[in-house]
């Protein structure tokens, strides 16, 4: 039975970076996040793809152990996306979206994943992210929501209604700055915890992520890599591999969530040394574990 859920998006991405590129590879904000939670946790997948969606990519997933009843397939083509990066790898710029299938995306949640301890709501619409929360049979011990500038723009109220409703409400810093219209990330930290959130995590790309709560604040720095690939889908393996750890270890104290964050950390570094899931399928939890002691030594003082 799966302990952990997300939902969000699965793509077939074409990336270009200084440093190679890919067509149509394995993506999305599901998908990454799922596979990063696997390494801790039994996840349930929930997203959509359509008929062109080749069938290694589920067999992937469920080598894994993810599940992926949650996946519907729907009549037409995949959610796709082509960017590319520059050498500032912190920002994606976007060629062409196609969402396809992804369009009229309705999360309907199988039976037996309602009954989760554990929730990620991935950057979809916060009217959707509403509704899976309230297709669960009892309330998860932890929720978690991320979203992107686009909603910000279009649904800024929902997307504050989504904070209110969950434990930790996940943003990178221009998100932050945005919908509390403040360049001060403490002060828009503040505003989250404001909104009933037990935490505010403000993700900060290659430079890492700040843990905020009433009484205190954490940084968790990024992994210095010497060769960085392609960062897509980093900020959805940090999530999910935050918590993936959490959902395995089942102590929700700010000092475990803070270890959590080095894991989530630690998960999408390698994320970022290879394109699409190409450096995550290589590695296993002794490769994780190896790279959190050394995260160790770095934060040391």
């Amino acid at each position: 039975m799966v302990n952990i859920v997300t939902v969000g998006s699965v793509a077939l991405d074409t990336v270009k970076t200084p440093f190679g590129e890919i067509t149509d590879g394995l993506g999305g904000s599901a998908t990454y996040s799922s596979f990063a939670a696997s390494f801790f946790s039994k996840p349930g997948i929930v997203g959509v793809i359509g008929e062109d969606f080749p069938s290694e990519h589920i067999g992937l997933l469920n080598s894994r152990g993810i599940d992926t009843k949650g996946l519907s397939i729907s009549k037409g083509k995949t959610f796709k996306w082509k960017g590319r990066y520059e050498f500032d790898m912190n920002q994606a710029h976007t060629i062409k979206t196609e969402l396809n299938s992804f369009s009229d995306f309705k999360p309907e949640l199988p039976e037996e994943y309602k009954n989760a301890e554990f929730l990620l709501l991935g950057n979809i619409s916060p009217h959707l992210q509403l509704d899976v929360l309230k297709q669960m049979h009892e309330r998860p011990k932890l929720v978690i929501s991320d979203t992107m500038n686009y909603w910000i723009e279009k649904e800024r109220e929902t997307v504050l209604e989504v904070i209110k409703q969950v434990d930790i409400a996940l943003m990178n810093d221009a998100e932050a700055r945005m919908l509390f219209k403040t360049p001060n990330l403490v002060k828009a930290a503040g505003e989250i915890l404001k909104l009933n959130s037990d935490y505010a995590i403000i993700k900060k790309g290659e430079h890492g992520s700040l843990l905020f709560t009433p009484t205190s604040h954490f940084a968790a720095p990024g992994f210095p890599l010497e060769s960085v690939v392609d960062p897509t889908g980093a900020g959805d393996s940090f999530a999910g591999a935050f918590l993936g750890y959490l959902a395995k270890t089942k102590r929700l104290t700010e000092k475990n969530i803070r270890k959590a964050m080095i894991f989530g950390s630690t998960v999408a570094s390698f994320n970022a040394e290879g394109f699409s899931l190409n450096r995550m399928k290589e590695i296993s939890i002794k490769d994780i574990r190896q790279r959190v002691r050394e995260f160790k030594k770095i934060v040391d003082f």
